[in-house]
């Protein structure tokens, strides 16, 4: 047996161009990132302050372990979730028991009268996420429908399209009042 060395792999290149690649594959890729429900909490409060609300203000939506939906301790399909709350929200009419009424000063708007409706909205610890995640989205399309509508009435055009100082005005006349409660276990004992 001969004692010949054998030629050695130059790795050095190797390195490098392994390194481009994946630099060029990290800045091509694009990576899915899931977004959350957008809420603002309230800031943190020091004392332990209870607010009075009106029971005739709060439409309350509880989802049950069987994903079931109650809207003001009446059980509703998902698909009219949005339309009761808009009508709750709106009350076009001022009945009493439909959320009171406040005229408010806005700024690009003047005098509009702002309701003062919550949607409160509770839900059981078995509840599936998707359901919870239908039932926000339907909260929040109540809302948007109803800013798009005092958009439309104001400046001709939907929210989405106003500059930030209207979308502002729209934002006090049309809240985002969503309250929500610690999931609970409904009839589960």
């Amino acid at each position: 047996m001969s004692n010949r060395k054998l030629a050695g792999f130059n790795t050095a290149q190797m390195a490098d161009i392994s390194f481009l690649l994946l630099t060029f594959f990290m800045m091509t890729s694009s990576i899915n990132v899931q977004q959350g429900i957008p809420r603002r909490l309230p800031p943190p409060s020091d004392s332990k302050t209870v607010v009075d609300i009106n029971k005739r203000n709060v439409f309350t939506v509880v989802v049950n372990f069987n994903d079931e939906i109650f809207a003001n301790q009446e059980i509703i399909p998902l698909n009219q979730l949005t339309l009761r709350a808009k009508e709750f929200l709106e009350n076009p009419y001022n009945s009493p028991n439909l959320p009171e009424k406040e005229i408010k000063l806005i700024e690009n708007l003047g005098e509009y009268s702002v309701s003062k409706g919550v949607l409160s909205l509770s839900n059981d610890q078995s509840t599936s996420y998707n359901m919870y995640v239908q039932v926000q989205n339907e909260l929040q399309r109540a809302v948007n429908e109803l800013r798009d509508k005092v958009s439309m009435q104001f400046f001709g055009k939907k929210y989405d399209l106003l500059d930030t100082a209207l979308q502002r005005a729209i934002q006090r006349a049309v809240p985002m009042n969503i309250s929500e409660a610690p999931p609970t276990n409904f009839g589960k004992e």
